[in-house]
Order: structure tokens, then sequence, then C-alpha cells
């Protein structure tokens, strides 16, 4: 049975470690601490020094007591996409909050929970069930950084449940996107600006071109396209050198992106004709997309788990993405389990008690189904 107490204060544990990307340490001991105490074989990669940061991924295995079951896995990351210093935690009608200038630390830590808990409720109950994997990554909001050095490949898994995306608890997500990034260094002219404008060319309007010629956001209901982050110029007495402009796009449709950032490359490349200069292009494939078969085990299991507890049961399509893409590329059938995450990467970011303890009782009949 989940001990709702004992999960609450796991979770404000959890949310008041601060843990950024790549400065997950104390976050990662803590947790370690927590699982050896369980009994649960407890080990960390060498993710941390790869990706130039000062922790590695958590692996933990619960032994299972039952011959021939699947060996299956649960996952959520420990990093955010800010720092969390400082953070006072508020509860308004079974809703818990940040009260400080700084985001909850729900996405991951509404995952990470809930999984520590079903495992315990598991230890104590002594039912039956098969191995049990916790994988805890670090660096996943900047780039899935970690789960692309996770050697998840040697741990001779079945099929696993990713426990990062947003309500209603008792869905999943079988299907997302491809992702793409994108990045232009336009090229201009100096000049003095008050001297001789017009022996420059000013990059800014070059790249304010380049962006009018493109449409970003919603391209279809398959596809997005954004541009993010835009920087460049010395000093407002110069005509701007260069801007760097960086991108993405997103599609579960292949065509579509890749006809997407050719549009993008294409209408940086004329603006940069015809204002007589030069653009730079860099385009990397981020991460691929996956989509499980609605008939699979893993989506059986799950399906079969929510339905037992009265959840919506639901399969759902995503253009976010998460390990769970990085898993599914090595090979591991994996799905995304919704969790009561609510307004994540803003300071509005809540989760309710509520959704906690469902999502832990979730995890726990998934165990249970998995056994069918």
């Amino acid at each position: 049975m989940v001990n709702e107490e004992r999960l609450v204060s796991l979770f404000k544990d959890l949310c008041l470690i601060d843990a950024p990307s790549l400065g997950e340490a104390k976050c990662v001991a803590h947790v370690r601490r927590i699982l050896e105490d369980m009994g649960l074989d407890v080990f960390e990669d060498k993710s941390g020094e790869k990706i130039g940061g000062n922790a590695n991924n958590l692996i933990a295995t619960l032994k299972g007591n039952v011959e021939a079951a699947p060996r299956i896995f649960f996952s959520a990351h420990f990093d955010t996409v800010e720092p969390t210093a400082g953070l006072v935690i508020d509860e308004r009608d079974g809703v818990l909050f940040s009260a400080s200038d700084t985001i909850l630390g729900a996405d991951d830590k509404a995952g990470m929970a809930p999984a520590i808990e079903a495992v315990n409720c598991l230890i104590e109950s002594g039912e039956p069930h098969g191995d049990i994997v916790l994988l805890f990554s670090v660096a996943e909001e900047i780039g899935l950084k970690g789960a692309a050095e996770l050697d998840i490949e040697s741990l001779n898994l079945d099929y696993g449940f990713v426990l990062d995306t947003g309500p209603p608890v008792g869905s999943f997500v079988i299907k997302t996107a491809t992702h793409d990034k994108i990045d232009f260094l336009v090229k201009g002219k100096p000049a003095h600006a008050g001297k001789d404008p017009e022996k420059g060319i000013n990059a800014i309007c070059v790249a304010a071109d380049a962006i009018s010629r493109i449409k970003v956001g919603r391209i279809s209901p398959d596809t997005t396209s954004n541009l993010g982050i835009i920087s460049g110029g010395t000093a407002v007495n110069v005509v701007c050198p260069s801007v760097t402009i960086k991108g993405e796009a997103r599609s579960t449709v292949i065509a579509e992106l890749d006809d997407e950032i050719a549009k993008m490359r294409a209408a940086f490349e004329a603006a940069a004709r015809d204002w007589g200069t030069t653009v730079e292009i860099s385009y990397r494939r981020h991460y691929d997309a996956y989509e499980i078969e609605s008939d699979s085990p893993v989506v059986n299991v799950a399906r079969r788990a929510a339905a037992n507890m009265g959840l919506p049961s639901e399969l759902r399509t995503t253009l976010g993405g998460s390990d769970a893409n990085v898993y599914n590329a090595k090979g591991v059938p994996t799905i995304v389990v919704a969790t009561g995450m609510e307004k994540i990467h803003t300071h509005d970011e809540s989760v309710s008690i509520r959704d906690l303890v469902e999502t832990s009782k979730l995890v726990l009949e998934i165990i249970r189904c998995s056994l069918d």
C-alpha cells in the first residue's frame, strides 16, 4: 500500500535539492543512499565525465522473486531546467507549488518519487515480481545527454516506462516526433553607424529578412518549428557584423520535417544572397522519433494496469522528447507514462498529492500486470 506521507516527504526532499543540468551530484548521492538502504543493487555509470557534468546516471535493481518474468524498468531524470536554490514549497488544497521565485522541480521529481515509493511498497509487501530496474538519468533537459551515454543495451531489459509527461495519470505516450536543430550564423559587414553606414551590411537586417520568409510555430498538426535564441552585434554605433540564430523543427512525419528544414535553410541563404553576404548553417538531427505498436507487450501491460485502476488508459502522441526516444533508438521498447506535473518549465509548476499517489499506485499495478 502506498504510504502517502512517505511519498510526499520524498518528493519534497528531492525538489529541495538543487539539481540543474550537469550539477545533479547532491541529488544523485541522496537517491543512491535511499535505494541502497532499501536493499537495491545500485551503481553509477561514467556518464558525468563524458558530458561535462558532476554526476552520473544511477541504475538500481530489485531482484525478482518470480522466474521467467519480464525484466522491466522505470525511468526518470534528476535535472531541472533551472536551479532551484532557495525553493520554498507551498501546499494549497492538496496541490504542491513553489512559493519562491523558482520552478518547483516536479519535472521530473513527480516521476522519480512515485517510482521509488512503488518499489518500497513492493519490498514491504513481499508480493511476486520480476526484476525491477530503476534508471535515473542526468542532463535530460539539455538534450537527453545522460540517457545517450547510458549503456542500456547491457542491462538485458525487456521493456520499460519513462515517467516524464503531464496528466492525465493513466495515459501513455506511444508516438513522438523526430527533433532537428539548426543554427544560422548570418554574416554582415561592420562600419561606423554614424559616419558611413552605407559601407556596412547589417546582419540584423539580413536575419530579419530571412525570418520574414519562413513560418515559425505550428506548421501542421504533425510539425512545428521555432527560432529560440538570437545574439550578435558589438555596439550600437557599429553596423552589426554578425548574428547567430538558434532554431529547431520537430515532426512525426519525416518528409514534413525535412521539408521544413529545407525551407528554413533556403530562406536564410536567399536573404544572404539578396543582401550580398553569406550565412553559415549548422544542422543536426537531435533525436529520432519512436512509435510503439498499440498491441505490443509494453503498451498492453500499461493499459491493463490503468484499466484495473479505473484510469483513462489512453494512448497519446506528442512532439516533445524524453529519454524514451533514446532508449527506443537503442532497441529497448519504451513508452512514456503520464504523471501529475502541471505547467512544467514555468514558475507556476505544480503537482497534486493525489496524482503523486495515483502515479505510484500505477507503477505498482504495472509491475503486477507484467507477470500476467
